[in-house]
């Protein structure tokens, strides 16, 4: 069957599944603060977005750059076919089909997703060569946006009843982390974008500016991390944040001076064990925060 060939050992890498798990924490905040749950919608959602339209948006980005350099899961990246197209394009297909399981508002939604991830990666738009605008792209739509994708799903409500204050303000504290993290992600391939005609938000703002940056965003993050719970009278919540993301703040200050005395250190190696150690406690926090739901810990 020719839509199993297409899945070859090398497409299969492009679609980079593991990567998922960076991805995850935005789902498990907006599970952590649903108000109810549907498991059957939830779960689907869940592989959906992680099994689905995240690996098939690498595996896009991928046949469109055709690295040869390392790329964020993928130290050596095997050479691109038009398999890998035609995988990402069927896994877009099943990923619509079964959003439409849970509700069109859900499938649409995907589709917005995926013509931006698209838009982000082919050559005749790009938006990723644009370092603000591309940015942003990622900011919102792996940010906020998923965060409402999820939260229609969990909860099944329709878009008009989903924009209340908390959600609104989860929705931004998602797109912070985010957008935390997205130019550290790029901060090793300052050279390879440059060769590429990619001007990323890293590039634009140095070695130096973009740890000062991300760790700005983390700041406001936290802040308003800090007011959404102290409005729902959670503030052990947040004590808890603070004791699961210390980790994560001693390792970036860490690597960011090793960084200032040598910028070789901003290379692949250190900028994935970043990005595992802040998805870890992020998923831990978030997993944390949802068995709080049913044995109430604090």
């Amino acid at each position: 069957m020719p839509f199993i060939t297409w899945f070859d050992k090398n497409t299969v890498k492009h679609l980079r599944f593991p990567f998922s798990f960076f991805l995850m924490p935005v789902f498990l905040f907006a599970l952590s603060q649903a108000t109810a749950i549907r498991w059957d919608t939830t779960i689907l959602a869940f592989l959906i977005l992680h099994l689905l339209i995240f690996p098939s948006s690498n595996g896009y980005n991928s046949f469109q750059d055709r690295d040869e350099t390392s790329i964020g899961g993928l130290k050596h990246p095997p050479k691109v076919t038009m398999n890998l197209y035609y995988a990402t394009l069927s896994l877009d297909i099943i990923a619509l089909i079964c959003g439409l399981l849970i509700s069109v508002y859900f499938a649409l939604l995907l589709l917005v997703f995926v013509l931006m991830s698209r838009a982000y990666s082919y050559r005749n738009i790009r938006l990723k060569k644009y370092p603000v605008i591309g940015f942003l792209t990622v900011f919102i739509f792996q940010g906020g946006f998923v965060y409402l994708m999820a939260s229609v799903a969990i909860s099944t409500l329709s878009v008009h009843q989903f924009f209340t204050l908390n959600n609104l303000l989860c929705m931004g504290i998602s797109s912070l982390f985010i957008g935390s993290a997205y130019p550290l992600t790029q901060i090793y391939q300052h050279e390879a974008d440059k060769n590429d005609d990619v001007i990323s938000m890293s590039y634009l703002l140095g070695y130096n500016g973009t740890f000062i940056f991300s760790g700005i965003l983390f700041s406001i993050a936290t802040i308003l991390l800090a007011y959404y719970f102290g409005i729902k009278h959670q503030s052990v919540a947040f004590v808890i944040f603070l004791v699961l993301m210390l980790p994560i703040v001693l390792k970036l200050s860490g690597w960011f001076g090793k960084v200032r005395q040598n910028t070789s250190h901003a290379n692949f190696e250190n900028t994935m064990r970043m990005n595992t150690m802040n998805s870890v406690c992020m998923n831990l926090y978030f997993i944390v925060l949802i068995l709080n739901r049913f044995w109430t810990w604090f």
